[in-house]
């Protein structure tokens, strides 16, 4: 009993018998939800949205700086891995605006039964891909 951390998952159950409480319960106990994974990936998704800001920044500093920092900058964003950036970009920023749209319907109340939110979840994640696919498509057209 020397470190605290042991000290607390000591515990007792009902009957009062002594248990080692587990560290996290929620690991144990409940499986991935729906919102749950929608929730983490709308924080990962606003993580993606600001690196790929980062990007345009460079690209946008780089246009206004010289013909050949534009050069470079516009070679690496038109690179297999440039454009897999773009594209998870695109879809980052889809899926945040759509999930966002998600929470503000919440906050007006509406959508909290289960099968709501479970079509509701669902329609952001094939809205997502379909709008990310359909920009792509109207785009590289129209390059």
């Amino acid at each position: 009993m020397d470190d605290i951390r042991e000290a607390l998952m000591l515990g007792r159950q009902s009957d009062g018998k002594p248990v080692r409480r587990p560290l996290s319960p929620h690991l144990q106990v409940y499986r991935p939800q729906i919102t749950s994974v929608l929730s983490i990936m709308h924080r990962f998704s606003g993580m993606a949205l600001a690196a790929g800001t980062l990007l345009l920044v460079a690209w946008l500093v780089a246009a206004a700086s010289s013909p050949a920092a534009f050069a470079r900058v516009q070679g690496f964003i038109a690179s297999p891995i440039g454009w897999l950036l773009l594209f998870g970009w695109t879809a980052a920023l889809y899926f945040h605006l759509l999930n966002g749209i998600r929470h503000l319907a919440w906050d007006l109340g509406c959508g909290f039964e289960k099968p709501e939110y479970h079509r509701s979840g669902w329609m952001v994640v094939i809205a997502t891909a379909v709008l990310t696919v359909l920009t792509w498509i109207v785009g590289l057209a129209i390059w």
